[in-house]
């Protein structure tokens, strides 16, 4: 697998306050990153840099071979969002926002309609495609906001703490929806407190603490979810 995010030396600060110091981080192609970490450590701030909301303050970061600086309008045609906001239309039914988005990514408008049914119908809410979203509970919008997300195939998921506000259910379902994404294509960079839900998700897991990445292993040699709790409270001493 090649690399399809590279960073080097990434600093930020807000004022006098540095949230990132001298980060080191290559995420390789179909790769799913998992980011722990407490509150205020940088993890948001790491995400809105990668995909280009935020510009770094020193280094150098690099998605599919652009420079976040120099290049944000192809690397957004390249990514999709997943966050706790959802950036869908209250006032719009599921099919009207879907078909929104797409034509802000300028998709063919019969390949967009054909790809907004299969998105309803893999999300489970083809039933509910002519509905205003505003009357969609918190699990269906959420569900939406991934087609949202996917609606231009997009090469990297970038996920900021999806499971905030979600029940069992509504998790549970959309974990079915993540794990049926083309996992060879597609990267997924997911922040997260929930350690049960989110270690049976990714490939790697990183902690950030204090601005820095202080832990970096592949999941299959981290062991059991309370085995990486132990290391986690080590290294973060919450």
């Amino acid at each position: 697998m090649d690399d399809i995010i590279s960073i080097k030396g990434l600093a930020k600060a807000f004022g006098s306050h540095r949230v990132l110091k001298n980060i080191d981080l290559t995420i390789k192609r179909g790769e799913f990153v998992t980011i722990f970490g407490p509150n205020g450590a940088g993890k948001t701030t790491l995400l809105k840099i990668m995909s280009t909301l935020v510009a770094p303050s020193g280094g150098s970061v690099m998605v599919d071979g652009f420079d976040v600086t120099k290049k944000p309008v192809e690397i957004r045609s390249l990514i999709g969002v997943i966050s706790h906001e959802t950036y869908l239309y209250s006032d719009l039914t599921a099919e009207e926002n879907l078909r929104f988005f797409g034509q802000m990514y300028g998709m063919d408008k019969e390949k967009l309609a054909a790809r907004i049914d299969e998105l309803l119908q893999e999300v489970g809410l083809e039933y509910r495609s002519n509905d205003r979203v505003g009357t969609f509970s918190r699990g269906m919008k959420q569900r939406l906001s991934i087609a949202r997300a996917v609606i231009h195939e997009p090469s990297i998921l970038f996920l900021d703490e999806p499971y905030t506000g979600l029940d069992q259910h509504a998790a549970s379902t959309f974990e079915k929806v993540l794990q049926g994404l083309d996992a060879k294509n597609t990267t997924k960079v997911m922040i997260s407190h929930n350690i049960e839900r989110s270690l049976k998700m990714c490939d790697r897991v990183l902690i950030l603490a204090g601005g820095s990445i202080v832990f970096d292993e592949l999941r299959h040699d981290i062991g059991s979810a309370e085995d990486f709790k132990e290391r986690y409270e080590f290294f973060v001493h919450e």
